[in-house]
This record gives structure tokens, sequence and C-alpha cells, in this order.
């Protein structure tokens, strides 16, 4: 702004208009009677600030600027030569140089690493990696493949095994019909039987069921010659009730016909009723005589022998040293008698 008095203040030289060329104060900084690459003493006591503004206002400026206007123009003028200003001016340079390797750096760890998350991005490769080995060892530690499933056990292997039950069981005398039905295969007289398992027991019943009626109608058996076809029902009366129970509920119910069973541990035909009774304990465990190696002999016999009782026949030994003895023959308690050695034998026919 112009001033009142007749000194009028000097013109603001214009600024040039920016041009692809070097700055001035670059250009002056270069002159021949200054060395900018030889050892130079800081114009000011202040050290620069590598990361201030390119241009340093505050480089070497006395505390109180109305004691420097000589080596300051205005804000809008063009700074004097002279040593003091050229050594402001390296000094801006030199800042700017420092500035402009810095911006490198940086852009280049950018480049490198964009998002500025080097170390988050290592942390988390670290985790998938361990994580990735981690399911890789399990992998390699995993179970290996199953064998061929084993085949299920056979009637023949099953009957063939021993199986846990207490000798003084005594369990709650209920019963549990066994389901399904089995067609009498033959063509003599039909009767018709139903099995019952005593509940609790812990035994196979279909496996009993099974073994009732391939022994009842094998041809050494009760069948023998077509006399008789056995079928078993589910529902409906049937001729008789064979059932699987404890040795205390065997006993309960043989004693209903007036037999005691608890002597010698034994099965019944409790022929008051519709049960023939195969003590549980027997059937899981043997007996002496017939031994472990033939409980699938003596599993037949019991069948035979109790369910002979109900077809009418009594009690028989065998008369001959060294002979079979007849099913009716009470198998579980003994086999020799009166000095005579009989053979355990489980069919009414055996040589059929």
């Amino acid at each position: 702004m112009r001033g009142s008095g007749g000194g009028g203040a000097p013109i603001p030289r214009q600024r040039r208009a920016s041009g692809p060329g070097p700055r001035q104060e670059y250009l002056d900084a270069f002159d021949e009677e200054d060395d900018v690459f030889a050892p130079r003493t800081p114009a000011s006591a202040h050290a620069a600030d590598a990361y201030a503004s390119v241009t340093d206002w505050s480089a070497g400026t006395p505390a109180d600027p109305r004691f420097d206007d000589h080596d300051h123009a205005g804000p809008t003028g063009t700074p004097a030569p002279g040593k003091g200003a050229k050594s402001r001016t390296f000094t801006g340079i030199a800042a700017a140089a420092v500035t402009t390797v810095l911006a490198v750096v940086v852009a280049g760890q950018v480049a490198d690493d964009p998002g500025g998350a080097g170390v988050q991005s290592q942390s988390a490769t670290d985790q998938a990696r361990d994580i990735r080995d981690s399911a890789s060892r399990a992998d390699d530690r995993a179970t290996p493949a199953p064998g061929p499933a084993a085949a299920p056990l056979t009637y023949d292997a099953k009957m063939a095994r021993t199986y846990p039950l207490a000798a003084t069981l005594k369990g709650s005398g209920k019963f549990d019909a066994v389901p399904g039905i089995a067609k009498a295969p033959g063509a003599g007289q039909k009767l018709t039987y139903r099995v019952d398992v005593e509940q609790g027991l812990g035994l196979d019943g279909e496996l009993f069921a099974e073994a009732v009626q391939k022994t009842l109608n094998d041809q050494r058996s009760w069948a023998h010659n077509g006399a008789y076809a056995f079928e078993r029902i589910y529902t409906g009366k049937p001729d008789f009730v064979i059932t699987l129970a404890s040795p205390g509920t065997t006993a309960d119910w043989c004693a209903k016909s007036g037999l005691d069973t608890t002597v010698d541990n034994v099965s019944c035909d409790s022929a008051a009723t519709e049960r023939v009774m195969i003590n549980a304990y027997r059937w899981a465990q043997g007996s002496e005589t017939y031994g472990d190696r033939d409980i699938h002999a003596y599993r037949q016999m019991l069948i035979n022998h109790e369910v002979g009782h109900r077809l009418g026949h009594g009690h028989v030994t065998c008369d001959k040293d060294g002979d079979l003895a007849p099913v009716m023959q009470q198998q579980t308690k003994f086999l020799d008698h009166d000095g005579i050695h009989c053979r355990a034998n489980p069919w009414p026919y055996p040589a059929s």
C-alpha cells in the first residue's frame, strides 16, 4: 500500500512465475567464491531441524528483526545477496536433501509393504505357517485307516462261548417275549411255543430263541422222523412257553409244580404252568459234566431234556458202561452212576 509521504516505499518486485528451471536461491548458492562441498560453520547456533520446512525462516535470524533489516527483505522481497544469505540457503538445501532421502526411503518401504503392515503381515504369516505346520504334523500322526471290520460272530461261535451270570442271581420276575416268528419246517404234529426272557439278565434273547428253534427241529431231536414240527410265535396262545430266567425266578416257577431246583441249581418243566424253565445260570455257565469245551452241546441238551418232559418223557439212565447217556438222564447232575460211565449226549436220537 502506498504511503502518505512524498517518498514512496519501493515498489514490490513482481514474483516470477514458477518455471521448470531451478529456484533462484539455489543458483545463487552455487557462485564461484563459495565451495558448497567444503566444511562450513553453521550460520546459527540453532541446529537445523531435518524434518522442518525446506525454507528455514528462522535460521540465523536475530531475536528482534528490527536489528537486521539490511539482511532481510520483507516476505514479498528478494533476499539480499551475501554470505549470510548463501549460508542460510545452503542450510535449506541440506534440509531438503535430507528430507528427500527420507522420503525416498519411506517410499521404498511403502512400495515393499503397502499399507505399512509389514510387521503385522509377517506376524500373521508366521501364525498361519505355524497353524499349517501343526495341521501337517497332526495329519502325519492321523489314526491309520482301520483294517477290515471284524466279521460278526456266527451262531456256532456264539453258542460255543460262556457268558457271565451269578449262580445266586434272582431277577425281577418280569419277562419280555422275543419278537418274531419261526415257522415249523416239517410236516409232523405242529406244536407252537413262545420264548420269554427275564428282564435284566444281560443275555442274548435272540440267540436263545434261535437255539430253541434249531434244536427242536433237528432230526436228532423230537422232530425225528416227522413226529413233531415246532413253530415259534410271538402273539396268540402257544402250546407252551420256553422261559430263560435267573436261578431265583426259575426256582419260584418250578415250585409252582412242586419241584425244587435250588439243590443243584437246575432247570425244570413246570408242568402245572405253561412254562418250561431254563435256568439262565446253566445256560450261561454250563456244567462240570460237559465243561466249557462242550457248552454248545450242553445247551442243546437243556432244551431237549426239559421239552422232553413237556412231551411226557421221564428220567432214565444209561445201562451199559461207555454208552451215550439218554437225553432224559439228569446230565447236569451226573454222567456216571452205579459204576457205569455214561458219555454226554444232547439228542433223543443221536444216530439220526
